[in-house]
């Protein structure tokens, strides 16, 4: 994936710089990304990957959200890596729909990098426990505690403990690339930040 991320980058005649501003990232991490040494999140991916002008499946198989309905031993787990965090798809697409959902599976001690984007999300702890930082504010957020926030403040989150946590998690982020042109139109909600630190 790396190796396809940089190659991308290269054959747009982007910076390092120039896609870590536009993802909402810093430049340490997506050079990491790009040499192997670290594996990006589902939203940090889906951020380089608007960045890069990109389906975001160009660089991951997710499965597609083809049912307004998911049975829960019927629902694909997905990872980007398999000593990342893993994925359950919830949400369809339709004309109109904003809303993306996953159920995240996070191991112990698994940390995400710091991301800021367009738009807003929710994360409701199922099992286990989280901390979540949001800009300056650090929370624990334990089985049943919920939190919604704009996406635009910086935030990541740490699993401190040593089981794992599963979360709901929903947001207005095209995590999915099911609408890769809305990314492209001004202010909307599922699309990316282009700003500069």
């Amino acid at each position: 994936m790396g190796k396809r991320l940089r190659a991308r980058r290269r054959e747009l005649s982007l910076t390092l710089k120039e896609v870590a501003d536009g993802a909402g990232l810093s430049v340490g991490f997506i050079s990491q990304v790009e040499r192997g040494l670290t594996v990006p999140s589902l939203s940090s991916l889906a951020s380089i990957a608007g960045v890069l002008d990109s389906h975001v499946t160009t660089f991951l198989a997710q499965p597609e959200g083809k049912s307004q309905l998911t049975r829960h031993n019927e629902r694909p787990i997905y990872a980007v890596d398999k000593a990342a965090l893993s994925y359950e798809r919830l949400s369809t697409t339709f004309p109109g729909s904003v809303l993306n959902s996953v159920i995240v599976h996070e191991p112990p001690g698994y940390r995400s990098e710091p991301i800021q984007h367009v738009g807003e999300e929710m994360f409701f702890v199922l099992q286990g426990a989280i901390t979540l930082e949001v800009e300056d504010e650090t929370t624990v957020l334990q089985a049943g505690d919920s939190i919604h926030f704009a996406s635009m403040r910086r935030h990541s989150s740490w699993n401190h403990t040593a089981e794992p946590a599963t979360i709901l998690h929903v947001c207005t982020m095209d995590v999915f690339g099911d609408n890769p042109q809305q990314n492209q139109e001004p202010g909307n909600r599922a699309g990316h930040l282009n700003h500069h630190k």
